[in-house]
Formats: C-alpha cells, sequence, structure tokens
C-alpha cells in the first residue's frame, strides 16, 4: 500500500504524457464518438450534485414521422441521426419526451461533453447571482470583482459586454492547435498540461476594439465571467450550480464539470466544459422555455431568461466560419445563441453539441454528436433545418 506522500506526490505530477497526447487529439476523428462522453476519464473533475426528488419527464414515444430540407434535398428525419454524427438525440412537445434516442453504446446514464453548451449554464448562474444582489449591476467594470484584470485589456469591460461577447480583447478564438496563437497557448498548458489555469491568461490580453464595439466569440470572456462569478459569490462555480440549479431543478443525475489541474490547484473549465445526462440537458431546455420556472418554484428569473435570450445580431462572423451561412441569421444574447427573428433560441457546442429551444411550438430538442472536426458549419446549417422541422412537427 502506498504511503500518502507518495499518493499526492503522484497526483502533484500532473498528467502522464500518454495522457496529454490524449488530450491533445480529443477532437479528432474517430475517438471523439468515445471521448465526449468519456471525459472523466480524461480529466480532473468537479461534481455537481442532485438531490432530492426527480422533474419527471412525461414520456409518449412517437416515430420521427416527417421530412426535412436542407442544402437544396429533402431527407427522411430517419437519416438525420446518421448524417450528422449524433450518439444522443431527444425531442420534447409540450413538456412530454416524444423521442430519445441513443447511438454509439451510449445510454441514458452517458455524460455527454456540452463544450460551449456550458456558456449559456455560465449564463444562468449569472442571473441567478444578479437577482440575489450577489452581483451589484451588469454595468460593473470586471475589475470590481477581479482587480487581477487592472491594466489589461479587461479593464473598463462590463458584465454585459462579456455576456455579449464584445469585451473587445484581442483573443482570437480558435481550434486548429497545432497554430501558435493564444488559444493554442492556453489549450496546451491548461488542458492538456495543467501547468496553468485557464483565466490566467485574461491579465496578460490587450484590448483590441472599445468594449461593445463588435461581436467576438471568445471562450476567454466566458472564463472571466465565470472568475467574476466566484469572486461575487464567494464559491467555486461547481458549488454554486449544485445549490441553485442542479439540485433545486429536480436532475436525475449529478453532473460534472472538467478541470485544470487538481482540487486546490486547478478551475473548473467554465467556458467549455460541463457533462450531464441528455435528459439533464432537456431539462435545462425546458426550464428555459417555462421562463426559469419549474412547478410552482421560480429556478431562474424569468426577465433574466428573456433578456439574456434576446435576438441581436451578430456583426462579425463566428471562428472558423469559411463555410457557407447558416439557413436563418445567427444572433447572439447573453452567452445564448439565437436564430435571429424567429424568437428560437440555443445552448450550442462545439462539434454538435446543442439544447434547441422553440417557445412558440414549446418544442426542446438536445442532440449530442461528435461532428469531425471542421464540418461545424456545414453540418450545423443541416442542425438547423431539422431542428425547425421538428419544432413544425405534431407528432
Amino acid at each position: 500500500m502506498c504511503a500518502r506522500s507518495e499518493v499526492s506526490s503522484a497526483a502533484s505530477a500532473g498528467p502522464s504524457t500518454s495522457l496529454q497526447d490524449v488530450r491533445r487529439h480529443m477532437l479528432e476523428t474517430p475517438g471523439n464518438m468515445l471521448n465526449f462522453r468519456s471525459m472523466d476519464r480524461l480529466f480532473q473533475t468537479r461534481q455537481v450534485s442532485r438531490a432530492g426528488d426527480v422533474w419527471t419527464l412525461p414520456a409518449r414515444s412517437a416515430a420521427l414521422g416527417f421530412d426535412y430540407a436542407s442544402g437544396g434535398a429533402t431527407f427522411a428525419a430517419r437519416q438525420f441521426e446518421e448524417r450528422t454524427f449524433t450518439n444522443a438525440l431527444l425531442i420534447l412537445k409540450h413538456g412530454t419526451l416524444v423521442y430519445e434516442n441513443y447511438r454509439n453504446q451510449s445510454d441514458a446514464r452517458s455524460h455527454f461533453a456540452s463544450f460551449s453548451m456550458a456558456k449559456s449554464i455560465v449564463s444562468l448562474l449569472i442571473g441567478v447571482a444578479l437577482s440575489d444582489g450577489r452581483i451589484h449591476s451588469l454595468d460593473d467594470a470586471v475589475e470590481r470583482y477581479i482587480p487581477e484584470l487592472r491594466g489589461s485589456g479587461y479593464e473598463g469591460v462590463s458584465i454585459r459586454n462579456l455576456l455579449r461577447m464584445r469585451s473587445g480583447v484581442a483573443y482570437d478564438e480558435r481550434y486548429d492547435f497545432g497554430a501558435h496563437s493564444p488559444a493554442q497557448q492556453v489549450f496546451e498548458q491548461a488542458i492538456v498540461q495543467n501547468t496553468h489555469r485557464f483565466a490566467d491568461m485574461a491579465p496578460s490580453l490587450r484590448r483590441r476594439l472599445a468594449p461593445g464595439k463588435q461581436f467576438n466569440y471568445s471562450t476567454m470572456d466566458t472564463a472571466v465571467l465565470a472568475w467574476m462569478l466566484e469572486k461575487a459569490v464567494g464559491q467555486p462555480i461547481s458549488t454554486y450550480m449544485t445549490e441553485k440549479l442542479w439540485e433545486p431543478l429536480g436532475m436525475e443525475s449529478s453532473g460534472f464539470w472538467i478541470a485544470d489541474g487538481p482540487p486546490g490547484i486547478g478551475r473548473a473549465l467554465a467556458g467549455m466544459g460541463y457533462n450531464a445526462v441528455a435528459r439533464d440537458y432537456a431539462r435545462l431546455g425546458q426550464m428555459a422555455l417555462q421562463g426559469g420556472r419549474v412547478g410552482a418554484r421560480q429556478i431562474v428569473p424569468q426577465q433574466w431568461l428573456a433578456e439574456s435570450t434576446a435576438s441581436t445580431l451578430i456583426d462579425a462572423p463566428p471562428p472558423a466560419s469559411n463555410q457557407p451561412p447558416p439557413p436563418v441569421p445567427l444572433g447572439y444574447g447573453y452567452q445564448w445563441w439565437t436564430l435571429h427573428g424567429t424568437g428560437m433560441f440555443m445552448a450550442m457546442g462545439l462539434q454538435g453539441q446543442f439544447i434547441f429551444v422553440d417557445p412558440k411550438t414549446e418544442t426542446v430538442v438536445v442532440k449530442l454528436s461528435y461532428f469531425p472536426p471542421g464540418d461545424d458549419f456545414k453540418l450545423l446549417a443541416e442542425c438547423i433545418d431539422f431542428f425547425r422541422a421538428a419544432a413544425a412537427w405534431s407528432p
């Protein structure tokens, strides 16, 4: 049996070279099909616990009896999952689960990576903290909560600017991690090697544009938001989320954040690192559809959901958008994507993770995918076409 000092020494040594190499290539095919539902095998984690009665989702199974048009062709809905690299697909209508399917040996107990769907979760938590008075105003400059950002490009940037991805800070979101860039550097140091914390780069970043001037999608902005949230509430995001969101919602399974280092050192990777079972993502979508209410309990303020999912047409392209534009112009709220002019909104993550919500038809779609790297925008267009057809579907 190892002595405690030997165990501690092994933990502090960091990830092995083999594990680091798996992390470097975790987005690539074909391994991403398995990696995206096995993140607790690749990373340190921070649990978000469930407790109490489970929010029951009524179920009434229906075949996907509709077609959808995309890219000049028409497809049967049953073709969609294979065409778009799907691990799990769930559809709720009026709060009832009418379709649920798991593929590639995943199931209802699998914990799927959210990637940037986690940004929408951060937004929900900021809305709660604002309502609780832990955040004074969205127009506060972020250095009010994080003094370490004074003198950086983030000085003078408001919480609202960060929520809207309009910080003006020079950070280019990119996923070709072989290229030399701040994004590649933070991926290697924080996510692969765990030698730095993801948000630790923020104080060294400079300003490119005036805050509020232009949309620039940035996971670093969300990392700063989560850092600010933790400072404001005096708790790690995993603890605050357990108390304010996961337990009150009656989730069926605990979730977890992946972290950029061991307990006591690393932080939850709040811009891209949450993991949950598919039905609990569906519950998040249904709660958002219901204006933050579940039964008689208001979990997230209704006004916050309305404000954060209001659509502002983006005035700069999303990252890696050398693909044809989606069939509906994209907008952005407070860490939620919108289909501009439709009332529909989405939590959306890298390589095909979606919680799609259409309040008009009371439809929620959860799709958890393993897109090949670089195909996000080509496949995004087909997913949007399918989601809109699913919204119009009356099973």
